[in-house]
């Protein structure tokens, strides 16, 4: 035992190059798992576009380029409002974390293929010319596949990203805001149930305003109330009769 501390007194500059070795062994795994999520994202985005290109291939060229236009349009906001599930929904967000972080590679594709799709939509009553309109729609595939991607792998992970503290925290958030939103609690319990998930979610999760709006709507909803009848009018005063001179 005197010998190893004997060495260790003679060695210890060795444990800064071993730190060393050891922060940049664990960096490297990092880096290699973002590579590889964003070379699976590229592959199933690949594949994705092959299976759409032979699609329109065989699809019957009888539709006005309007028609098409119009479709596409429709397959933009119909992945919009499967974003927006998520995006409005605390529950959803408390379940599924990575959809609203963008610091996580997939989703983060898939807000800059939101972006792309976005600045390449059509103005209300615009007719796009068959070049932009191949490039919309490209962009709308795009924009499909990577919310496919990014909304699979949300779903994989969970919550694993957080410690298991932070993860406790988020389980009492969930449940707090079922009596947030629960009509047969009383105001002041939805109201403080309410607070309380926003303390549990602070530095975890940050919601949009638009979802603070839609959850604070549905803990602001009053209970029934009673109805009451108008009150009614009273009866006009009898006169009396005029007394005999």
């Amino acid at each position: 035992m005197d010998h190893f501390w004997t060495f260790a007194g003679s060695y210890w500059w060795l444990v800064f190059p071993l730190f060393g070795m050891t922060m940049g062994a664990i960096n490297a795994r990092v880096k290699h798992r973002e590579v590889t999520a964003r070379r699976r994202h590229r592959e199933q985005l690949e594949l994705i576009r092959a299976q759409g290109g032979a699609t329109a291939a065989s699809a019957t060229p009888l539709a006005a380029p309007t028609d098409g236009q119009q479709r596409v349009v429709a397959a933009q906001d119909a992945v919009t409002h499967r974003w927006l599930e998520y995006e409005l929904d605390a529950s959803k967000l408390i379940t599924y974390p990575a959809m609203s972080d963008g610091r996580q590679p997939l989703t983060a594709a898939f807000l800059r293929a939101k972006k792309a799709a976005d600045n390449l939509r059509p103005d209300d009553g615009e007719t796009l010319t068959p070049e932009r309109l191949r490039e919309y729609r490209d962009a709308v595939t795009d924009y499909e596949v990577a919310f496919d991607v990014a909304e699979r792998d949300a779903r994989r992970v969970k919550d694993a990203a957080f410690t298991p503290d932070e993860r406790k925290r988020l389980d009492t958030a969930k449940q707090l805001l079922t009596v947030a939103t629960d009509q047969a609690a009383t105001p002041s319990e939805r109201q403080l149930a309410y607070k309380r998930v926003r303390e549990e979610l602070d530095g975890l999760i940050l919601l949009s305003d638009e979802a603070v709006d839609v959850l604070e709507k549905k803990v602001a909803l009053e209970l029934p109330r009673a109805a009451t009848a108008p009150p009614a009018s009273a009866p006009p005063a009898e006169t009396a009769p005029d007394s005999a001179a």
